[in-house]
């Protein structure tokens, strides 16, 4: 009888010891949460061309930097923008022009870039017939490019002109939007297509075309896509962001020092209907194609590439100053 007590006694201290170390658990787990700060991100499209930023947040930088993202897409530059200006989303995660766009707008509370992410187009250049390509075989064909006035349309332009071929000599369809440019193909439109992965593999995977070479490649390097919000909110908030753009650093310094496979592996949470296998191979092409800085730091000469750009294509008149548009948050 005395020994049964004895064990109900132990058992009874045994649940009340588990249930402490479980609430102390939770608790700890709850105010963890607590101290972190949510910042909304807008990104103008989900793609393996942003891998160190996955990293960043699969790999926990983030948190350890005190911030929880909440990442949303935003399809297009210029809704990306909108979504920052409208307080929707706090960063966007854009091409740096539509920030251009907004400043030369007269808009009070404008947008400034912080951190870059890329510095090259992540685009591939897709025929639908043969895996050989020429840029002289894009004479007299339709290539579906999205908005001309778009990174990506900017970006392929450059590179036609780098390998000598006037714009004219190209069937330049711009009038499809972003999103819808893989659906267009698939539909029968356009001889080639400029994709982002996984959608350009995913394309060739199903026999609807062929990689055929890397547009950033032929195009030249400018801060290609950036973090940017609003200046008042930059102002107030410039602790929180210089930490955001460490755990940007921390992320790029992961994708460049490890193995694509290794990197696959981290961000396949934020790619699951991709396998493992075809996530190594767009990280190696994204890695031959040199498309992400190695730090958030945008120079004033490479930001000027862009600007320059932009008045090339007659999109701009006014000359943007750098110091406006751009306050560099990694030191």
């Amino acid at each position: 009888m005395k020994r049964n007590i004895i064990y109900s006694l132990i058992g009874i201290l045994v649940v009340i010891i588990i249930s402490l170390i479980v609430g102390l658990f939770f608790n700890k787990n709850n105010d963890n949460k607590k101290d972190l700060t949510t910042i909304k991100v807008g990104e103008v499209t989900h793609s393996i061309f942003y891998t160190p930023f996955y990293v960043a947040m699969e790999k926990g930088y983030f948190k350890e930097e005190g911030i929880n993202i909440d990442l949303s897409l935003v399809s297009g530059s210029d809704n990306v923008a909108a979504s920052v200006l409208s307080k929707d989303t706090e960063i966007g995660l854009a091409g740096p022009e539509s920030a251009v766009y907004v400043y030369l707008g007269q808009e009070k509370d404008y947008l400034q870039v912080f951190a870059g992410l890329t510095k090259r187009d992540g685009q591939f250049i897709l025929s639908r017939n043969t895996k050989e390509f020429n840029w002289q075989d894009l004479k007299g064909k339709e290539i579906l490019i999205g908005r001309s006035t778009g990174m990506p349309g900017l970006s392929f332009l450059r590179a036609l002109d780098n390998e000598g071929i006037k714009h004219s000599e190209v069937n330049i369809n711009d009038s499809v939007e972003f999103a819808e440019l893989s659906g267009a193909f698939l539909a029968g439109t356009g001889d080639y297509v400029n994709l982002f992965e996984p959608l350009a593999s995913k394309l060739e995977q199903n026999g609807s075309g062929y990689v055929v070479t890397s547009v950033g490649l032929y195009s030249d390097p400018f801060p290609y896509t950036a973090f940017y919000a609003r200046k008042s909110y930059i102002k107030e908030n410039k602790d929180l962001l210089k930490r955001f753009s460490n755990a940007i650093k921390k992320g790029m310094d992961f994708t460049f020092n490890n193995s694509s496979s290794e990197v696959a592996n981290i961000i396949s949470k934020q790619f699951s209907d991709t396998s493992i296998k075809d996530l190594e191979v767009m990280i190696d092409r994204y890695k031959m194609a040199d498309v992400w800085l190695k730090t958030p730091y945008i120079e004033e000469e490479f930001f000027n590439t862009l600007t320059d750009l932009l008045k090339e294509n007659g999109l701009i008149k006014d000359t943007v100053n750098y110091n406006d548009l751009v306050n560099n948050l990694y030191e």
